[in-house]
């Protein structure tokens, strides 16, 4: 964790013969040109919005099966513990292939990674429509998670090349917002035609949304602008091995602080949503599932509220990174602390919606991860560098979904019907263990950063 980062690894200065790219990920001309910003403009916009809604589908086939728990559990002959299976593994396929991605952006484009991302992902789900077993859903849910992850890196490294680099944040955080429209579609659309058309019909929809967004992106989508400078296109840097691009990534102190502000804000968020938050709230607290479901509905409302403000004000300052991230997290931790003391384990509801909303920050915080890799990196392993910060918060939302159903376990007695609010109480506490780890590295990588060149 504290090698020093590797000075070859950094962009080449302004006076070296061949093209290079500045510290926030934009190419830099020779010294017979000067600097070359992307354009931006309604071109950009619409690359964004093509790649855009590859994310949207990916984040509908993600959240797909958290609507239709029960359904599976009755399809399929299984517990709680083998439903939440399906989670887990999906969370683990899509961390592990965060790297792997990245080097594959950065080899062959985001525009081919999208279409494999979109291929995979309804490979998946069509499978998913027709397995009647636990284990062929099971890996169904793998290859989905495949596709999963090669939709939101590809569509910064989009971002990246259309934006100029001031613009980059706001773009981060309006992909993660147009993400939370497809967790709305799922909340709204697909319940209810899970209810009124059945489990078949509806994945193999779903699955068949794929075809219109695999052409829309074969056919339109430009991944770069068109005409760069002469210095930039004819002169460029070699392709590194593949271990030392990920090494020379890993290496930069802004890439693993990006890691860990990942990891330690988006796993509450994440764990609550995904998979905890709606037996907390009926098993604990004694709501319906109804009642449940506008809870966890707010959750996204505020996801997607607290995207636009951080978007906003990262694009007027990067000062804004640090305070936003530190809030985050210590709000967080605050109120989920009154929560749990709370006598008897039974908070107020408006204490509840309060915590829901300030999960809201969650998400759109963890994306501040992915600035600091990218004012850090050059142009030729952003995807790489993205992927290494991207994987940090999913791996915090593995280890909490898993730490909270041991303890779970654990606190509750062999034939229990359900759990109590006292082992929630205590399973939660589990929060503390990887957001105090992250909140050290995180302190500790911001000190190292500060002190080096900027």
């Amino acid at each position: 964790m504290t090698v020093e980062p590797a000075r070859s690894a950094r962009p080449l200065s302004a006076s070296a013969p061949r093209a290079t790219a500045d510290r926030t990920g934009g190419p830099v001309a020779g010294p017979a040109a000067g600097p070359w910003q992307p354009p931006g403009g309604r071109a950009a916009w619409t690359a964004w919005s093509i790649g855009a809604s590859v994310y949207v589908l990916a984040v509908i086939h993600r959240t797909s099966l958290g609507v239709a728990g029960l359904d599976a559990a009755d399809r399929f002959g299984i517990g709680a513990s083998a439903l939440s299976t399906f989670s887990i593994l999906q969370v683990l396929v899509y961390a592990a292939m965060q790297i792997p991605v990245g080097v594959l952006v950065d080899r062959f484009g985001p525009r081919k990674v999208l279409l494999l991302g979109v291929v995979l992902l309804s490979a998946g789900q069509l499978a998913f429509a027709f397995s009647d077993a636990f284990g062929p859903a099971l890996a169904s849910r793998a290859v989905l998670g495949c596709g999963d992850a090669m939709t939101f890196i590809s569509v910064l490294r989009i971002a990246a090349r259309w934006f100029p680099a001031a613009k980059n944040p706001l773009v981060a955080q309006l992909t993660g917002l147009a993400g939370m429209s497809g967790n709305l579609v799922t909340t709204v659309v697909l319940a209810q035609a899970l209810h009124s058309e059945g489990w078949t019909p509806t994945f193999t929809a779903i699955a068949l949304l794929g075809i219109a967004v695999f052409a829309l992106v074969a056919l339109f989508l430009r991944e770069s602008p068109q005409g760069p400078p002469p210095a930039v296109t004819a002169v460029g840097r070699p392709r590194l091995a593949v271990r030392r691009q990920v090494r020379d990534a890993w290496r930069e102190p802004g890439t693993r602080l990006g890691l860990w502000i990942h990891f330690t804000t988006q796993f509450p968020g994440n764990a609550f949503g995904l998979l905890w938050g709606l037996p907390y709230l009926v098993q604990a607290q004694g709501m319906t599932r109804t009642e449940a479901g506008g809870v966890l509905t707010l959750l996204v409302l505020a996801n997607m509220s607290f995207g636009f403000l951080f978007g906003r004000l990262l694009s007027r300052t990067s000062r804004a990174r640090m305070p936003i991230v530190l809030t985050t997290i210590g709000v967080t931790a605050l109120l989920w602390a009154v929560t749990l003391a709370w006598p008897e384990g039974h908070p107020p509801l408006w204490l509840l919606v309060t915590v829901v909303l300030v999960m809201g920050s969650n998400g759109p915080a963890s994306l501040v991860g992915l600035d600091y890799a990218r004012a850090r990196n050059p142009v030729e392993r952003l995807g790489t560098a993205s992927g290494i910060v991207n994987m940090g918060g999913f791996i915090g939302t593995m280890i909490t979904l898993f730490g909270i159903g041991v303890l779970l376990d654990t606190l509750t007695p062999a034939g229990a019907d359900g759990y109590s609010a006292s082992a929630f109480r205590w399973a939660f506490c589990w929060q503390y263990v990887p957001m105090a780890v992250g909140t050290v590295m995180i302190l500790r990588l911001r000190r190292r950063l500060a002190a080096e060149p900027a």
